[in-house]
């Protein structure tokens, strides 16, 4: 278990296990901590993992973009120490790292998306027309998977209530209108750190063009694909990413 490994202090609430290299893990709007549990394992006794949860439903409306987040993340690496972090992030966790890496001047080691928004993302659309409507929202939470069947009751049960909370339904489209205003594509030619993009090729939020994208306009990048995986492949082929990881980090020397 990994909750005895979650802290609250000086306003983050994040988990911390292992020594040496930082390792920053950054999880997407519906995501949690909980989504990179096979990640965090297979990882903990070679990196100081650090994954921070981030403000999404406790930031101020105006403040809750991809732009705070980027400070948001300053702020938490700055004050845990970690130098030179690898940053690992999932879909909206993802679009944070780029936006860091190219507005703040703390430097990065290496990064690796899975499943980025930044340049284009398809997700519930810009308003819950249906949000009353369980079986709809049922359904658009298992097109995020492959497979259906990872969209547990749990998970469904979770994103209706989101969905269906004033204050984190107006935060949840906040995010997902920042995600649009803050593309990156002309940012990404200037990122030279080296980056692995794993994708699901059942992806349907960020489709494989989107990757392929991301492969051409990111200088030293490597492309990944995961058969019958979608938006979260670390979810869904958990050792299959995890190979695919670890290959990569020490063709990189980062391991």
């Amino acid at each position: 278990m990994l909750d005895s490994y979650i802290k609250d202090e000086n306003g983050f609430r994040y988990l911390e296990i292992g020594k040496g290299q930082p390792l920053v893990i950054l999880h997407g709007i519906m995501g949690g901590l909980s989504n990179f549990n096979d990640v965090i394992h297979h990882f903990k006794d070679r990196f100081r993992i650090l994954m921070p949860e981030l403000p999404i439903y406790t930031f101020p409306l105006l403040k809750t973009n991809v732009k705070s987040f980027a400070k948001f993340l300053h702020k938490f690496l700055e004050f845990k120490g970690a130098e030179n972090p690898i940053l690992l992030g999932n879909s909206l966790g993802g679009h944070v790292s780029l936006y860091f890496v190219t507005h703040h001047d703390l430097p990065v080691k290496a990064m690796v998306l899975t499943g980025s928004s930044g340049l284009y993302e398809k997700g519930f659309g810009e308003s819950y027309p249906q949000r009353k409507n369980y079986d709809y929202i049922k359904r658009k939470t298992q097109e995020v998977f492959h497979d259906p069947r990872m969209a547990t009751k749990e998970l469904v049960d979770e994103v209706f209530r989101i969905v269906n909370n004033r204050n984190k339904i107006l935060r949840t489209l906040s995010l997902a209108k920042s995600a649009i205003r803050h593309n990156m594509a002309k940012d990404l030619p200037k990122i030279k750190i080296p980056t692995a993009l794993i994708w699901g090729k059942q992806d349907v939020v960020t489709p494989p063009d989107v990757a392929e994208e991301f492969h051409r306009l990111l200088p030293d990048s490597e492309l990944y694909w995961i058969d019958k995986a979608g938006h979260a492949p670390m979810m869904e082929r958990p050792e299959e990413f995890n190979s695919i990881l670890e290959n990569w980090f020490r063709k990189r020397k980062l391991i």
